[in-house]
């Protein structure tokens, strides 16, 4: 097929292009500066300049590749795009990827119909289910995504909206997990070596991983079965925090991580923090791996971890 992948250049881009180009489709892969088209080249795409948030620059783009299928990657979670990061100013630091995830979307599907093109997959997220309702810590796709309120309402109302229109449209929503992996983890294990990462409260949050090579096989599979609906794309083993953290440490040589207050958390990193580390919940991969055939090659991150630290 020919596909046109908003977002080359991205962590998840810069798997999945080479993974489609392996299995014999035509890619054409999107990014913001022209410095980097030289990569995608390297990766095997035909490259293009592309602001998401100019409908005129993404219906021009989408009209030129003349797609079967169109996949956003686009995010903008980089110092370039977003600024210095920090969870404290999570509504600032998102902003950018808050409006590739509503507007960006929106010029996607305008320019899809425009050319006829008939599926379209989108990166969703399963990061923050910290929803208080009882019930089991590992949630399907029937539950609902949490509701957010102050400053992460615009995220929340983004990703709600992503998937929304995407499903409507005949299209699959892919809510990734947390990455790790090559460009996904790099900075989080200079804070565990430095012990800049603590356990907030018992670290009874639960996290979803996913290898960042499994979740662009993933993606792979949503275009080449023109998957509709959302799918849940982590590994088999969502943990609590105080068990994947520790684990992390040991595997690249760090001693274990420091233990704060949850009050002390809140005052410091803020209220995302918080409930992250206290109060998420983790989501089931069953879906995927039942209607698109998944496997993964990083089942667990507790093998993936060592792996990708060794």
């Amino acid at each position: 097929m020919r596909v046109f992948v908003a977002g080359g250049t991205g962590v998840i881009g810069r798997r999945l292009v080479p993974q489609l180009v392996a299995r014999g489709h035509q890619v054409t892969a999107t990014t913001t500066s022209a410095a980097k088209l030289e990569l995608l080249a390297r990766m095997g795409a035909d490259g293009v300049v592309m602001d998401g948030l100019d409908a005129a620059s993404v219906g021009e783009a989408v009209a030129a590749a003349r797609p079967d299928t169109l996949v956003h990657q686009m995010t903008a979670i980089s110092a370039a795009h977003a600024g210095k990061p920090g969870i404290r100013h999570f509504d600032r630091y998102f902003a950018p990827t808050n409006r590739l995830r509503s507007e960006g979307t929106d010029h996607l599907l305008a320019a899809a119909e425009a050319t006829g093109v008939s599926h379209v997959v989108g990166q969703s997220v399963a990061l923050w289910n910290g929803r208080r309702e009882e019930g089991g810590r590992v949630k399907t796709e029937e539950d609902p995504l949490p509701r957010g309120v102050g400053r992460f309402r615009p995220a929340a109302e983004a990703i709600s909206h992503l998937e929304d229109v995407l499903v409507k449209a005949g299209g699959a929503a892919l809510r990734y997990g947390a990455f790790y992996g090559p460009g996904a983890t790099d900075e989080q294990i200079e804070f565990v070596r430095k012990r800049q990462l603590p356990l907030v409260g018992g670290g009874t949050g639960w996290t979803s991983w996913v290898h960042v090579d499994d979740a662009a096989s993933a993606t792979v599979l949503a275009v080449e079965q023109k998957a509709q609906g959302v799918f849940n794309i982590v590994d088999d083993e969502p943990a609590p925090v105080r068990e994947w953290l520790p684990w992390l440490a040991a595997c690249v040589g760090a001693k274990r991580p420091l233990r704060v207050p949850t009050w002390v958390a809140r005052m410091l990193a803020g209220e995302l923090v918080v409930t992250m580390m206290t109060e998420a919940h983790g989501f089931s991969n069953a879906k995927a791996r039942r209607e698109l055939g998944w496997e993964l090659r990083h089942p667990t991150w507790r093998q993936g971890f060592q792996d990708v630290t060794a």
